[in-house]
């Protein structure tokens, strides 16, 4: 299996130095959301005005808070970073940070850029339609809890987008377009609607077929109808693009009760089946999950799995999963093979984690072919 897993890292890795350039020829366009992420640990015990342990696992968090029940208790978590959010800001930041040509449109300071997103504008073309929301991500070593405060993603529409982008620029981006990303659907409640509009009067029959991604985030407080009716117009789009569906393993639950799917079985092999059921339901090109320590992913001929470079003790989790469809995407729009772009979806996010930044196209690479070695050495053992 090592040998397996090294000969697909250094593969990926070739690849990508070999076709890697042509990602700067896919004109990318994402978009709507937009957050100011503010990162924190959770004290466990302070030892002095400057030195604590960390709490550092949700389900002791967890419990904490259950043993307060009928009582009270105090908790003191400290920042971490202050950085853009949202899945598409994320997303977008690290395509552009794998050598693609990005327009952002979406909730990154109306009228004036919110600073907090000015590095993201010095690699990208960003359009603001309205101010970020606020996100609190409170970090832990087995996950993160995500408050979130979200006035302004109720100006995300597509009469806002015509009215501050302007119909001529819509048009020309969303036609330039090779790759287009709509995601975090669970947040912004117009977003189906903006969807059915779009294909509406973009209808794509008989233009060149684009590759669309599609992600939802964290389904669970919307109602199953809506779920339904949001993942029946996103499979609308297969009819003239290519869609991709991606989930993580939450979602991916969450999506096969809501469309009364039965899968058994358990572990990687039911995460691929789970994977190939939604395609098919859906009819899509791809449907993609990512569990924390691997991935799999279905298209209309097989469904693979790809185990992850998983490390104990990450850097940041918050945006992983978001690094994880940028680096699968990007695989995708190369050419590779669902087992290659399952490979550098894993090491984008595996890099991003252990770094927190996102890889260029030469980082990526050396990253994957430092996997190979790591798994050479690993059979050798």
């Amino acid at each position: 299996m090592n040998t397996e897993q090294s000969q697909l890292a250094s593969r990926t890795a070739q690849k990508l130095r070999a076709e890697g350039l042509t990602l700067e020829a896919i004109p990318s366009l994402l978009g709507f959301d937009g957050f100011i992420d503010t990162i924190y640990h959770v004290v466990d015990t302070r030892e002095s005005a400057t030195e604590y342990t960390r709490l550092r696992t949700l389900d002791a968090y967890g419990q904490r808070i259950v043993a307060a029940a009928g009582k009270s208790t105090n908790v003191e978590i400290v920042q971490q970073d202050v950085k853009l959010g949202g899945n598409g800001p994320i997303m977008a930041n690290a395509m552009s940070a794998l050598g693609l040509p990005i327009t952002y449109v979406g909730m990154t300071g109306y009228p004036h850029l919110n600073e907090v997103f000015r590095e993201f504008s010095e690699r990208a073309r960003l359009l603001p339609i309205s101010d970020p929301a606020l996100t609190d991500a409170i970090e832990f070593e087995d996950g993160k809890l995500i408050v979130g405060k979200h006035a302004t993603v109720a100006e995300v529409s597509y009469d806002t987008i015509m009215q501050r982008v302007g119909e001529d620029t819509w048009h020309q981006v969303w036609q330039e377009a090779k790759f287009i990303g709509m995601v975090n659907w669970t947040m912004l409640p117009y977003l189906t609607h903006l969807w059915k509009r779009l294909q509406d009067d973009y209808p794509n029959a008989n233009g060149p077929r684009k590759t669309m991604f599609f992600d939802l985030a964290d389904p669970e407080k919307r109602t199953r109808e809506d779920l339904v009716e949001a993942l029946e117009t996103v499979a609308a789009f297969q009819q003239g693009n290519d869609v991709i569906l991606g989930l993580n393993e939450k979602e991916a639950l969450q999506v096969i009760r809501a469309l009364s799917i039965d899968v058994a079985g358990h572990g990687r092999s039911m995460i691929a089946d789970v994977a190939a059921a939604i395609r098919a339901r859906l009819d899509i090109h791809v449907c993609v999950v990512h569990p924390t320590e691997f991935a799999a992913a279905a298209n209309a001929d097989s469904a693979v799995v790809v185990t992850g470079p998983f490390t104990p003790q990450p850097k940041i989790t918050t945006g992983a999963g978001d690094h994880f469809n940028a680096g699968f995407c990007c695989g995708q729009l190369l050419g590779c093979t669902l087992e290659e772009s399952l490979q550098m979806g894993v090491a984008t996010s595996g890099y991003y984690v252990r770094n927190a930044a996102s890889p260029t196209q030469a980082e990526l690479a050396e990253f994957l072919e430092s996997l190979a070695t790591e798994a050479d050495d690993s059979d050798e053992e």
